[in-house]
Protein backbone atom coordinates (compact mmCIF):
# COMPACT_ATOMS: atom_id res chain seq x y z
CA UNK A 1 0.00 0.00 0.00
CA UNK A 2 2.96 2.28 1.03
CA UNK A 3 4.50 2.07 -2.42
CA UNK A 4 1.15 2.89 -4.49
CA UNK A 5 0.77 6.33 -2.05
CA UNK A 6 4.63 6.90 -3.41
CA UNK A 7 3.82 6.27 -7.03
CA UNK A 8 0.16 8.34 -7.12
CA UNK A 9 2.37 11.59 -5.01
CA UNK A 10 5.38 11.18 -7.55
CA UNK A 11 6.07 14.47 -9.93
CA UNK A 12 4.32 13.23 -13.73
CA UNK A 13 5.19 16.60 -15.12
CA UNK A 14 8.16 16.52 -17.33
CA UNK A 15 10.25 19.90 -17.99
CA UNK A 16 10.49 21.00 -20.87
CA UNK A 17 14.65 22.33 -21.02
CA UNK A 18 15.27 22.86 -24.96
CA UNK A 19 13.62 22.64 -28.38
CA UNK A 20 15.34 18.92 -29.11
CA UNK A 21 13.31 17.72 -26.05
CA UNK A 22 10.29 19.50 -26.76
CA UNK A 23 10.28 18.08 -30.47
CA UNK A 24 10.86 14.45 -28.53
CA UNK A 25 8.40 14.70 -25.98
CA UNK A 26 5.94 15.63 -28.81
CA UNK A 27 6.84 13.42 -31.18
CA UNK A 28 6.67 10.60 -28.98
CA UNK A 29 3.22 11.51 -27.49
CA UNK A 30 1.77 11.77 -31.08
CA UNK A 31 3.05 8.63 -31.95
CA UNK A 32 1.31 7.00 -29.43
CA UNK A 33 -2.02 8.72 -29.74
CA UNK A 34 -1.18 10.40 -26.02
CA UNK A 35 -2.73 13.93 -25.72
CA UNK A 36 -0.65 16.96 -24.02
CA UNK A 37 -0.95 19.62 -21.57
CA UNK A 38 1.71 22.00 -21.60
CA UNK A 39 2.19 24.53 -18.66
CA UNK A 40 4.03 27.66 -20.41
CA UNK A 41 5.74 29.16 -17.09
CA UNK A 42 8.28 31.94 -15.88
CA UNK A 43 10.12 31.83 -12.52
CA UNK A 44 9.65 35.22 -12.09
CA UNK A 45 5.79 34.88 -12.78
CA UNK A 46 4.18 34.68 -9.23
CA UNK A 47 0.67 33.44 -10.68
CA UNK A 48 2.89 30.45 -12.42
CA UNK A 49 4.84 29.64 -9.95
CA UNK A 50 1.12 29.50 -7.53
CA UNK A 51 -0.21 27.23 -10.29
CA UNK A 52 2.64 24.67 -10.40
CA UNK A 53 0.96 22.46 -7.75
CA UNK A 54 -2.31 22.41 -9.00
CA UNK A 55 -0.69 21.16 -12.37
CA UNK A 56 1.00 18.47 -10.43
CA UNK A 57 -2.47 17.55 -9.00
CA UNK A 58 -3.70 17.56 -12.33
CA UNK A 59 -1.27 14.81 -14.02
CA UNK A 60 -1.45 12.54 -11.49
CA UNK A 61 -5.40 12.85 -11.98
CA UNK A 62 -5.18 11.73 -15.99
CA UNK A 63 -2.48 9.75 -16.44
CA UNK A 64 -3.41 9.01 -20.11
CA UNK A 65 -2.30 12.81 -20.90
CA UNK A 66 1.30 14.17 -20.98
CA UNK A 67 1.77 17.22 -18.96
CA UNK A 68 5.02 19.09 -19.99
CA UNK A 69 6.18 22.01 -18.30
CA UNK A 70 7.96 24.97 -20.20
CA UNK A 71 9.93 28.06 -18.69
CA UNK A 72 9.53 30.35 -21.34
CA UNK A 73 13.00 32.11 -20.59
CA UNK A 74 14.78 28.88 -20.79
CA UNK A 75 13.48 27.62 -23.78
CA UNK A 76 12.33 30.48 -26.05
CA UNK A 77 11.89 29.11 -29.23
CA UNK A 78 8.94 26.36 -28.19
CA UNK A 79 7.21 29.93 -26.60
CA UNK A 80 7.88 32.35 -29.71
CA UNK A 81 6.74 28.73 -31.63
CA UNK A 82 3.19 28.64 -30.12
CA UNK A 83 2.84 32.24 -29.66
CA UNK A 84 2.96 32.72 -26.48
CA UNK A 85 2.74 36.13 -25.13
CA UNK A 86 1.52 36.01 -21.33
CA UNK A 87 2.09 33.94 -17.96
CA UNK A 88 0.91 31.14 -17.25
CA UNK A 89 -0.46 29.72 -20.56
CA UNK A 90 -2.15 26.76 -20.95
CA UNK A 91 -1.88 24.90 -24.08
CA UNK A 92 -4.05 21.36 -25.02
CA UNK A 93 -2.51 19.35 -28.19
CA UNK A 94 -3.25 16.33 -29.99
CA UNK A 95 -1.60 15.24 -32.95
CA UNK A 96 1.02 17.41 -32.31
CA UNK A 97 -1.10 20.38 -33.05
CA UNK A 98 -2.79 22.81 -30.68
CA UNK A 99 -6.35 22.52 -29.74
CA UNK A 100 -6.77 25.11 -27.04
CA UNK A 101 -5.27 27.68 -25.14
CA UNK A 102 -6.23 29.43 -21.85
CA UNK A 103 -4.33 32.45 -20.59
CA UNK A 104 -4.07 33.01 -16.89
CA UNK A 105 -3.97 31.11 -13.39
CA UNK A 106 -8.05 30.13 -13.53
CA UNK A 107 -7.77 26.67 -11.69
CA UNK A 108 -11.38 25.80 -12.13
CA UNK A 109 -11.32 26.97 -16.18
CA UNK A 110 -8.25 24.64 -16.79
CA UNK A 111 -9.59 21.35 -14.98
CA UNK A 112 -13.08 21.61 -17.05
CA UNK A 113 -11.07 22.19 -20.30
CA UNK A 114 -8.81 19.26 -20.03
CA UNK A 115 -11.52 17.38 -18.73
CA UNK A 116 -13.73 17.97 -21.68
CA UNK A 117 -10.56 17.77 -24.22
CA UNK A 118 -9.58 14.14 -21.96
CA UNK A 119 -13.76 13.40 -22.49
CA UNK A 120 -13.49 13.85 -26.53
CA UNK A 121 -10.35 12.05 -26.80
CA UNK A 122 -11.65 9.13 -25.29
CA UNK A 123 -14.86 9.17 -27.31
CA UNK A 124 -12.68 9.65 -30.52
CA UNK A 125 -10.60 6.73 -29.61
CA UNK A 126 -13.72 4.64 -29.08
Amino acid sequence: MEGQEDQQTKARVVKVDSLESWDLFVNQATNQGCPIVIHFTASWCMPSVAMNPFFEELASTYPDVLFLTVDVDEVKDVATKLEIKAMPTFVLMREGAPIDKLVGANPEEIRKRIDSFVQSIRVFVA
